[in-house]
């Protein structure tokens, strides 16, 4: 049951993404042949009463070492109903490429500012209990492209 509530979330978070970015992708599509994003969904599932911190790390730290290393920040949900309202943020980032994201990644995780975060905001214990991540690309018919 569960899961198929994120299924139904996931696809509405992606039409969300797809109406959002549509003026974005247009106005930046180059001439010539056309580049497509690679967009990132991903969904953390935190250790119990612990979303809050987790929403105060991404605020005062995390999106904006994401735009440092090259990961654009496109959105960020909270479930409403239920038990994961209570534990989960979902979110989504866009790359330029897959090797752009693995390139994005490993200087995220190395950078001395994001160490610093978050051994700040898990001096309590942890906060992620759980991290789910998928790269998605436009279908053919999808307005991204």
């Amino acid at each position: 049951m569960h899961r198929q509530k994120l299924l139904i979330l996931v696809g509405s978070l992606t039409a969300i993404v797809a109406s959002y970015c549509f003026g974005q992708a247009t106005a930046s599509r180059p001439t010539g042949k056309e580049e497509i994003r690679l967009f990132e969904i991903r969904t953390y599932t935190t250790e119990p009463g612990k979303l809050e911190a987790l929403n105060t790390r991404f605020r005062d730290h995390t999106t904006e070492l994401f735009e440092k290393h090259g990961m654009t920040n496109i959105g960020y949900w909270t479930p409403t109903d239920g038990e994961r309202s209570q534990d989960t943020l979902i979110y989504v980032l866009a790359h330029a490429g897959r090797e752009a994201a693995d390139k994005s990644w490993q200087d995220f995780r190395s950078d001395p500012d994001w160490i610093k975060a978050r051994g700040q905001s898990e001096a309590a214990g942890p906060i992620v209990k759980k991290a789910e991540s998928i790269f998605v690309t436009p279908t053919n018919y999808s307005p991204l492209r």
